[in-house]
């Protein structure tokens, strides 16, 4: 049966291009979508868990009439980090991969965006975030992830209109978007229901960097769980990509998020503009709340709320939105 190619969505600066995505093998759940009640909702979100990867595979990126050919990691990953000689448009292209089995090519297209002109960047955090996932009840948490299908997970009120205020802010043009990225220590076993669960929202389109695929049972039940180190790597890149925007960061309390954006905003005192905080339980942590005096002792913005109503008015006070 043919491998199947997976691709992420990719971004762009004005040197430098990066698409990446999965070779899985043959998978029945690689077409799930993410509708079906309970045990059958159950029985496709642990097949996503089991699914095999294929290493060393010769992978092709298609790019600006030139065939750049790679080959998959270990673990069925590929990364393609190619330097621009022309220079691509603003928003969001496509670009097309490819592998060979048995002599038949298997294509696959996937989109990257290179962010209109501007000022400002958003990073997201996104379990508990925005989407309702309980991460402090670790039992919870599983029970909704496999007994919940799409139609049924909850997203916090008022936030897809926060986030779609921060999409546009600044813009005059506004089929223009601020730069967009979800950064979670979710697995890239769920980056479809991800994309598919923040499409039904209408939350902005964004680039998402996750955690490394998990193949096996046991794999998922530690799911999102074990080190965060990832998610910091993964910002400090971003904002090293993009060094000219200014940024905001959304997190939440459920687990290392304060304590992760006031080691960024050390590392880049002049890059972040504002952090904002939800608060997951009955009232706030101590810890985060020494977090948060910290960042904004060094001159950053900060709101640690309950409803995603006080973010929007503490956005609107410091001008981030209008």
């Amino acid at each position: 049966m043919k491998p199947i190619l997976k691709l992420y969505r990719g971004y762009a600066n004005e040197n430098e291009l990066i698409v990446f995505g999965h070779v899985f093998k043959p998978n029945p759940a690689s077409n799930y979508e993410f509708e079906k009640k309970r045990f059958k909702n159950a029985k496709s979100i642990i097949r996503m868990y089991r699914a095999k990867t294929i290493a060393n595979t010769d992978v092709y990126l298609d790019h600006n009439g030139k065939r750049i050919h790679t080959r998959s990691l270990d673990d069925g990953y590929f990364k393609f980090c190619i330097p621009l000689l022309e220079e691509v448009g603003h928003g969001w292209t496509d670009y097309k991969v490819s592998t060979f089995y048995e002599g038949e090519e298997i294509k696959e297209h996937g989109s990257f965006i290179r962010p209109y002109e501007g000022n400002l960047g958003f990073i997201s955090d996104i379990d508990d975030t925005f989407l309702v996932s309980h991460t402090r009840n670790f039992f919870k948490k599983l029970y909704i992830l496999l007994w919940k299908n799409i139609n049924d997970r909850r997203i916090f009120e008022d936030v897809v209109s926060h986030y779609r205020a921060l999409s546009t802010a600044g813009r005059n043009n506004k089929d223009e978007r601020n730069a967009f990225f979800y950064v979670s220590s979710s697995e890239w076993n769920l980056y479809s229901f991800i994309v598919k669960f923040t499409r039904i929202h209408e939350l902005p389109r964004g680039v998402l960097l996750l955690k490394d695929i998990k193949t096996s049972l046991l794999d998922f039940f530690v799911t999102g769980r074990g080190s965060h180190g990832h998610k910091f790597e993964k910002i400090k890149h971003i904002l090293e990509f993009y060094p000219h925007l200014q940024y905001t960061l959304l997190g939440d309390d459920s687990q290392h998020d304060p304590f992760l954006y006031l080691n960024i905003c050390k590392m880049f005192p002049l890059t972040v503009k504002a952090v904002y905080i939800r608060q997951t339980g009955s009232s706030k942590k101590s810890k985060a709340l020494a977090a948060i005096k910290n960042m904004e002792e060094i001159g950053v913005a900060t709101c640690y709320f309950k409803n995603s109503s006080e973010a929007i008015e503490h956005s609107k006070q410091i001008g981030l939105i209008s």
